[in-house]
């Protein structure tokens, strides 16, 4: 994979070769956005919702989609057969990333530039068997990033610096909250459980709207646990029946351990609970159902 074939503006070459301009609106301000579409057995999983909220990004930033739908597909599936050619296996990811485009450096944003198209696909990094089995551990922190985290913007420098304080702690993510209450984690969306009943934060400028949320309230329908998306406080999260992450990578995960103390209560303190049992086995079976 150290020279993997990639798509950059129009062209398809390897990835050694690709070279973009230093005055790019994405390499200056980090003005763009960026998808990630996960690939099981090489075939693409929620591509049309991971298109959609890409065109909702796109559009918050005034970029043009500089593709169809039917450009998109046909990008990713060629990426996925090479990658798997490759020797990167059949569950990869595909790393969709568009800018704003070359331009004098200027704060204002320039009309009629040609956005920059780059993608790429890497070999899946899935949560270990060991992980699945015990949980995962999680540390806190307030959200100090920008207002807009509705848009996928390729801005993450108070992602990385969030997701970097649990690592230093060797956690998986970085719950937190704004205000005092839940928005995100650094890479994830977060949700308690509640008298079985999954919760998420409601739909806001501070939380991206992940692909598993709604995927998540279908498969609650299929497997009859309540559902709803309200303010969930602090205080409601340490005091959770179970807490979970949801991610393009994690798909659905539990967390056994929160600033060093154990998730949940009785004899399933500290340990997964059923009801990520319950949704973990129905996302697998929406992987063969919702792939194309």
């Amino acid at each position: 994979m150290s020279d993997q074939l990639v798509f950059l503006n129009g062209e398809w070459q390897p990835i050694s070769q690709a070279k973009v301009g230093v005055l790019d609106r994405g390499f200056i301000f980090g003005d763009g956005i960026y998808e990630v579409v996960p690939v099981y057995g090489q075939r693409l999983f929620r591509f049309d919702e991971h298109i959609a909220r890409l065109n909702r990004s796109l559009a918050k930033l005034r970029i043009p989609n500089p593709a169809s739908r039917d450009e998109w597909l046909a990008r990713c599936r060629r990426l996925v057969q090479a990658c798997a050619a490759d020797g990167g296996g059949d569950d990869q990811v595909v790393y969709l990333q568009v800018t704003r485009g070359v331009a004098p450096r200027d704060h204002v944003m320039p009309p009629g530039l040609t956005p920059t198209v780059f993608m790429m696909c890497n070999p899946m990094k899935q949560a270990s068997a060991e992980q699945r089995h015990h949980g995962v551990a999680c540390t806190t922190a307030r959200d100090f990033r920008w207002e807009r985290g509705d848009i996928k913007s390729t801005s993450l420098l108070g992602n990385v610096l969030a997701r970097q304080m649990s690592a230093d702690h060797g956690a998986v993510e970085t719950i937190m909250f704004r205000d005092g209450y839940l928005t995100e984690a650094s890479a994830s969306n977060v949700w308690i459980v509640h008298e079985g009943a999954l919760l998420g934060p409601p739909k806001s400028e501070h939380v991206l709207e992940g692909i598993r949320v709604d995927l998540l309230r279908e498969l609650c329908e299929e497997c009859g646990i309540a559902y709803n998306l309200r303010p969930i406080t602090e205080a409601d999260v340490r005091a959770a029946d179970e807490v979970l992450l949801s991610s393009a990578t994690k798909e659905v995960l539990a967390v056994t351990k929160i600033d060093g103390e154990g998730v949940g209560h009785g004899a399933l303190r500290g340990k997964p609970g059923p009801v990520y049992a319950r949704l973990y086995e129905a996302y697998q079976q929406a992987k063969r159902l919702m792939s194309i």
